[in-house]
């Protein structure tokens, strides 16, 4: 196997496509990381190269696919006859109906260890992040970080919701998707009002987006109708 970007990308993503059947019954964990390295014929070495978490590797692998299922069907989506809201609902449900409800449910008690706990963390605000930048997010100010912390609330309680919902074609979450993004509206609308304060706009002048977030994949430009 050559050691160059493409064949790395290529030889995880077959690591990840082989421990998918087992993580159903072991999880996302080491026992499951060897059936996958036996299973694909990868040299255990260049493996451990490729995941030196092991499984933990595939996992969040397995969520930034997820990721990038949902950006590509954002981008291939007519989106225009839709009210912002619902251009984030249906990323959210998106992006649920890219991934295996067992898959996430091992993945959420991986991530729920004390030791990978930030990278869970981490996953959650990326995902939040890649739907605002993919929907044509522009704020580069304070708005940057409470468009994401509050759809980060939002994502997280979905997908706890999600993992837990037996109704037909998960009609029960995507009703919850919706309340929640409804109170994301009454946020913004509370924020909108607390802004007109002096005070609370000069104390907040100097917070700055990330350097080149305004750059990052997937940003495509959008109407910012009201609702």
């Amino acid at each position: 196997m050559k050691n160059d970007h493409l064949d790395a990308d290529r030889a995880k993503s077959e690591l990840l496509d082989a421990i998918l059947p087992h993580v159903p019954f072991d999880g996302w964990a080491k026992p499951a990381f060897d059936m996958a390295v036996s299973d694909s014929d990868i040299d255990p070495g260049v493996a451990k190269i490729l995941c030196p978490r092991g499984a933990l590797d595939l996992a969040v692998e397995y969520h930034r696919r997820g990721d990038r299922a949902m950006v590509s069907a954002l981008k291939t989506a007519d989106l225009s006859a839709m009210k912002f809201r619902d251009r984030v609902a249906f990323a959210l449900r998106t992006r649920l109906e890219a991934v295996d409800p067992e898959l996430v449910r091992r993945g959420a008690a991986t991530f729920a260890l004390p030791q990978n706990a930030a990278t869970g963390t981490r996953l959650v605000w990326d995902t939040c992040d890649l739907i605002w930048t993919t929907l044509g997010d522009s704020s580069t100010d304070y708005n940057w970080y409470t468009k994401r912390m509050t759809l980060t609330g939002v994502y997280s309680a979905s997908v706890l919701y999600w993992m837990g919902d037996e109704s037909e074609d998960h009609a029960e979450t995507w009703a919850f998707i919706d309340r929640r993004i409804e109170d994301v509206m009454q946020f913004e609308k509370v924020k909108g009002s607390v802004m007109k304060l002096p005070f609370v706009k000069t104390m907040l002048s100097g917070i700055r987006a990330p350097q080149g977030c305004e750059d990052l994949p997937g940003k495509t430009a959008a109407p910012q109708d009201k609702d």
